[in-house]
């Protein structure tokens, strides 16, 4: 198993977790493009921002010196890496995103999300848990099937159940 991490404290207790880390959306665009290939289940459990402040070549290795002036940025999409990785997917190759969405919108723009992506299973969850040690998630598969978590749980127990709901999921191989 390898886990690409971005800018986090944590590490996996689990010493045969390979871990690759990452700090910008670039890093985590090459790590993609040299492992995702290798896996035959890939959870791409968060997301890099959408946009990004697009450099101005003439202002990148200074400093910026406050001035009486506004400074105004300009943003640029970031690449969608799920749908990068979607494109280049290999046979048998299982793919699970996840959307993070307002309650009211959760459930279409998940399904659209997966069909957009050509991904196989999406969890949707409600914006509210982002911020909160509990998740309540609905996990929606290609086969238009529909698992809900047994109400709110912690986080860390989501994993273990997410994992055996997958395990489930994921076609047996010969």
């Amino acid at each position: 198993m390898t886990l690409l991490l971005g800018p986090s404290a944590l590490t996996p207790s689990d010493s045969t977790i390979r871990v690759r880390r990452f700090r910008t959306c670039e890093d985590l665009r090459g790590l993609l493009a040299e492992e995702a290939g290798k896996a035959d289940v890939l959870i791409m459990a968060a997301a890099v921002a959408d946009y990004r402040p697009k450099a101005d070549p003439a202002l990148l290795g200074g400093k910026f010196r406050r001035t009486s002036q506004k400074l105004t940025l300009e943003l640029e999409p970031t690449p969608d890496l799920l749908a990068e990785v979607s494109s280049r997917r290999r046979e048998g190759q299982y793919l699970v995103g996840f959307a993070l969405e307002p309650r009211d919108e959760m459930m279409a723009s998940a399904k659209a999300k997966m069909d957009r992506k050509g991904i196989d299973l999406v969890v949707a969850n409600p914006l509210e848990t982002m911020e909160s040690g509990e998740i309540e998630a609905i996990v929606i598969g290609r086969d238009g099937s529909e698992t809900q978590t047994p109400g709110k749980m912690p986080k860390e127990n989501f994993a273990g159940w997410f994992v055996d709901l997958l395990e489930s999921k994921i076609p047996t191989r010969s």
